[in-house]
């Protein structure tokens, strides 16, 4: 498996796998661009089909970071670790400080956080090994879940999307529907409900949609169903590449605005969105606020802050719409384009280093 040639590598640093017999650890480290400042993203533990699709999610996460942390304003850079395993099944105490142990190898180039299959507790085992660890209760954000401060975020980005698409100031009697009620996605259906938004859902978990039906008085449907709901904005809480040939000819919305991750199966679907008039709102963007809100971790942490924080996504995401209008193009290439330019000009004030790929 040649690192060089994977589809999504793109002028990655450094690629680094990890393995330990002893606990069955099979992980991949991939760290995008430093330039910023420490590569910071969270280890996602997922039973991949193969090798080759776990190097490929861990490559797209990680350039995902180093732009999400750019348009965010934060010194840091982007990284992402993966851990080949079934999170219920596999992962253990000793299977953590195995993986906490892989991340201290690399001293302090990669910062390790919660992601899909890992928790705030997990993160608290793997820092019994190593200290380059993220959102965690030692942070001083409460128990270090990140997950209300990355919702908050992403219902921001929501009213950014009405007001430029709907023109609407207010999220009064919006249609959305949202695929995923997990931990952000649960957040996100509570704020969208405070502001009188009502909602259809789904989700594959029957408990968390009659959870959403009985607190928020959502209306659910199947997870198919989901891309044939008429609604305002449609909201991926869930898995990536959501976004695709087959589901966005099936939309019936004006916007999609969600916290999953990579949502666009190819670049080319931002055009595809474009062309048939759904404003998107640039994943990476949107779904900012967990990392705002680790920036703000500490023995000080002041959540009011952090959250008027995370609500500057707001301005950031019309910021990315005013100029793909202006400029004819869609929206993620404007948003990577900013994000790049970002990067490129602090580049300009550091000294050259090698940058290196490891596989």
């Amino acid at each position: 498996m040649c690192v060089f040639s994977a589809p999504s590598f793109h002028e990655h640093e450094q690629v680094v796998f990890g393995h330990d017999p002893a606990t069955g650890l099979k992980s991949i480290i991939a760290i995008h661009d430093t330039t910023l400042g420490p590569a910071l993203g969270g280890c996602r533990i997922w039973n991949y089909g193969s090798d080759a699709e776990a190097l490929e999610d861990v490559l797209r996460l990680s350039r995902g970071m180093t732009y999400k942390a750019a348009l965010a304003d934060l010194p840091l850079g982007g990284g992402k670790a993966v851990i080949i395993a079934d999170a219920k099944r596999d992962k253990t105490p000793a299977l953590l400080e195995a993986f906490g142990r892989f991340v201290d190898s690399q001293g302090g180039r990669y910062i390790t956080a919660e992601d899909v299959g890992s928790s705030p507790a997990d993160m608290e085992i793997v820092r019994r090994v190593t200290c380059h660890v993220a959102g965690t209760s030692e942070g001083g954000a409460d128990d270090g879940d990140p997950s209300p401060a990355t919702a908050w975020g992403v219902f921001n980005g929501i009213r950014a999307a009405a007001r430029h698409r709907l023109g609407r100031e207010d999220l009064n009697g919006l249609h959305a529907s949202l695929q995923g009620l997990g931990n952000v996605g649960g957040h996100v259906a509570r704020f969208l409900t405070d502001a009188g938004a009502r909602l259809t859902v789904t989700d594959i978990d029957a408990e968390r949609i009659a959870c959403a039906v009985r607190e928020f008085g959502a209306v659910a449907v199947a997870p198919d169903q989901i891309f044939d709901v008429e609604a305002d904005i449609f909201v991926p809480n869930a898995l990536g590449a959501v976004l695709n040939d087959d589901t966005i000819a099936r939309l019936k919305v004006q916007a999609v605005a969600g916290s999953a991750n990579n949502q666009l199966a190819e670049d080319r679907h931002g055009r595809m969105l474009a062309d048939r008039g759904i404003l998107y709102a640039p994943d990476y963007v949107i779904n900012a606020g967990g990392i705002i809100n680790i920036r703000h971790e500490g023995p000080n942490y002041d959540r009011e802050a952090a959250f008027a924080d995370c609500a500057r996504i707001y301005g950031t995401l019309l910021e990315v719409f005013h100029r793909a209008h202006a400029e004819g193009l869609p929206t993620n290439e404007v948003a990577d384009r900013m994000a790049e330019e970002r990067i490129a000009a602090a580049r300009e004030r550091t000294p050259p280093r090698i940058r290196q790929a490891v596989g």
